[in-house]
């Protein structure tokens, strides 16, 4: 690795002698170990879907070294240098750019040429920006709209070292938090009206095209961390500890075991920095990987049809499946041993996360397949590349229409037109990069998620007895999809159930928030102190910082907090538990407010979203608006697409709601497939030299 990326080979020798023994192999070794026993933890099932591959690794390792390098040189200088100071303040230029290039670093940010013209976007997101081409690329850093919060103003997570004071008062334990103000029972939680589960599914099938935080590869360390069983705050371990009298553990020596997220290179300020390992366009990334070797590897490569690659072990009633991972260690081989099923391999490697995610998965998998097909027959002249692309173009096209003419509108409100305004045109100055605060602020979808998961017959009508299964008993369970039916069944269910409504008295279920990933007798995991750890290992400004970023009111005390969610009860709690709404996690904050009208989720979430989706449309050279990218014809075809469309050509599915993110019921609110808009793919018939109709 670092032959191929221009640095020093010697380095990692040189820093391993610093410190007195030599570089210790990946955090993933330990997962391995334990898929090699005959059982996994809900830890193992994390790690797994954020174990880094590929490029992600480099770009990590990279990152990795200078960090190390700069904590070593700390610690000499501090024999000569009396008290605090910042590392980065005592190297010059000269010696910063030796340190990014011997690390690996520098490599990762050199200037790429970009090509003059480019009709189809590049699988990393490079060059979509001509002027910044790393802009919105995979394996990059997040963007910050808010300078980063660390208790030693370099890399530390906020709440690192215990009974530290912020603005006066300590941080509270993620987990009490947790216990105190979002736990819901998975009884009687009220069902949302107006919005369907299949609304809270495509929330996070935009997520996974959007960002996703890798965990750590590699640590230089005299002694090994393993932070499945320690509870010391030792980097890269940050463990959520459990408060004396939490309902569920009394053992004052147990934690749940918590990584911080992988580093990328930060060249410029030195300060800890965040990778995104995929791209941050909404360009179906999550369809078809965010680097080039995993792109391949999903295509079809036996022929030149341009087609994506299918199970070969197993069919959906004759329907195309999603490839499995070629992994003898896959978690999924775990949820049902007898089965022997492993994880299904796709563009994201959390596609097997739960079963809503992979019956979206197949889905647009065969879609793409459907799209390739059919432009074969209008263009027999194109060659497999060719068909490849026309049809990814397409997918990510449709998905952006999706998401923005049906999607956001439900989930923002009467805050849509003021937050993402008419579409002007690409802005190249505009940084369309994920930002770290909505890679947290995008996880309020966790307050919809149902403790269920329903499967339905064709007639809509419960399938056999067990037809609703507990959530956790879901996770990394590809098993179901091959054993049980598919993936009708449960797309039925994610039409016709309703979405769980988030109240502030029912934040977040109990299957998530004390089963998450359980399958054993081992404890499972909380999501929402994840949620909250993972804000403070991210470094985010609390609460009214980014109130105020949004143009919002700043409530200083209990009565104005009281105020502004409007709750007197639930704003006590918050200043128990903080002492200064300025403490208050961002997630947790946003999360509590009231709805703004019409959305589903309140004004300071409105404000973060529709930011970051302005963002990613207006600074997208490829966005399907942007004329030259489709012609008017296709332009015209694309804007009748539908998520109904898709199900009705991809499944075995033939009636459904014209709107499937609102609530449907069965049968008054389904309609014939017939009557459905099919895409017209006759705008793509080529003829000219130059492309499909009027494209260069």
């Amino acid at each position: 690795t670092y032959h191929d990326h221009g640095s020093s080979p010697a380095l990692p020798i040189r820093l391993s002698r610093m410190v007195g023994a030599p570089f210790q192999g990946s955090f993933f070794s330990r997962a391995k170990e334990a898929f090699r026993k005959q059982d996994i933890s809900p830890s193992d099932i994390l790690r797994h879907l954020k174990e880094p591959v590929a490029g992600t690794r480099s770009a990590i390792r990279a990152a990795d070294y200078m960090e190390t390098t700069l904590s070593l040189l700390k610690k000499k200088l501090h024999r000569i240098v009396k008290g605090e100071f910042n590392i980065t303040d005592v190297l010059n230029r000269r010696q910063k750019a030796i340190i990014s290039k011997a690390t690996g670093c520098d490599y990762q940010i050199h200037s790429i040429k970009c090509p003059k013209s480019s009709i189809y976007r590049t699988i990393t997101g490079e060059c979509n920006n001509r002027k910044h081409s790393y802009f919105g690329t995979s394996n990059h850093g997040y963007a910050r709209w808010l300078p980063a919060e660390y208790e030693d103003g370099v890399s530390l997570p906020k709440g690192f070292t215990e009974g530290k004071l912020y603005n006066g008062f300590p941080l509270p334990l993620v987990r009490k938090v947790s216990n105190e103000i979002i736990h819901t029972a998975n009884e009687n939680v009220t069902q949302d009206q107006q919005r369907s589960v299949i609304f809270v599914h495509w929330g996070q099938w935009v997520d996974h095209d959007l960002d996703l935080a890798p965990a750590p590869v590699t640590k230089i360390t005299n002694t090994e961390v393993q932070c499945e069983t320690t509870c010391t705050s030792e980097l890269p371990c940050f463990p959520i500890k459990f408060p004396p009298d939490d309902p569920r553990i009394k053992d004052p020596n147990t934690c749940m075991p918590f990584v911080r997220t992988a580093p990328v290179c930060n060249a410029k300020t030195f300060i800890h920095e965040q990778i995104n390992s995929i791209t941050s366009f909404i360009d179906a990334s999550m369809v078809y990987g965010s680097e080039v070797p995993l792109a391949k590897s999903l295509r079809n490569q036996t022929n030149q049809l341009g087609l994506m690659a299918l199970n070969q072990n197993f069919t959906d009633a004759g329907l195309g499946l999603l490839p499995f991972e070629n992994n003898s260690q896959s978690p999924c081989l775990f949820t049902n041993k007898t089965m022997n099923i492993p994880c299904f391999k796709a563009g994201d490697a959390r596609a097997a996360e739960n079963l809503g995610l992979t019956a979206l998965h197949t889905v647009f998998m065969r879609e793409h397949n459907r799209l390739a097909t059919e432009l074969k027959k209008l263009n027999p002249q194109w060659d497999g590349e060719k068909l490849y692309q026309e049809a990814r173009k397409i997918i990510g096209a449709m998905t952006q229409v999706i998401t923005y003419r049906d999607y956001l509108p439900l989930l923002l409100g009467d805050e849509t037109e003021k937050q993402i305004p008419c579409y002007g045109g690409y802005d190249e100055s505009v940084d369309p990069s994920v930002a770290n605060v909505f890679s947290l602020a995008f996880r309020f979808g966790h307050g919809s998620v149902q403790p269920f998961v329903t499967r339905l017959d064709d007639n809509f009508e419960p399938l056999g007895p067990h037809f609703r299964v507990p959530l956790h008993l879901t996770f990394s369970a590809s098993w179901r999809v091959v054993m049980e039916g598919g993936i009708d069944p449960l797309l039925r269910g994610m039409l016709v159930v309703r979405a769980k409504l988030m109240k502030q008295n029912q934040m977040v279920v109990e299957e998530l928030q004390e089963r998450l990933f359980e399958q054993l007798q081992v404890i499972g995991l909380d999501l929402p102190a994840f949620n909250l750890q993972r804000g403070r290992d991210h470094g985010l400004p609390g609460y009214n910082a980014w109130r105020q970023f949004c143009g919002l009111s700043q409530p200083r005390n209990f009565a104005e907090l009281s105020k502004v969610l409007r709750n007197p009860q639930l704003a006590r709690k918050f200043m128990d538990l903080y002492g200064t709404p300025d403490n208050i996690d961002i997630w947790i904050g946003a999360l509590a407010e009231p709805f703004v009208p019409n959305g589903r989720v309140g004004p300071l979430l409105a404000c973060i979203i529709g930011t970051q989706f302005r963002k990613l449309r207006d600074g997208d050279r490829f966005w399907w608006e942007n004329p030259g990218v489709f012609t008017p014809q296709q332009h015209r075809a694309l804007s009748r697409s539908s998520l109904s469309r898709v199900l009705c050509d991809n499944t075995r599915i033939r009636e459904v709601p014209r709107d499937a993110f609102k609530v449907n019921r069965y049968p008054e609110d389904f309609v014939n497939c017939r009557v459905i808009d099919s895409l017209d793919l006759s705008p793509w018939r080529q003829r000219s030299n130059y492309g499909a109709e009027g494209t260069e």
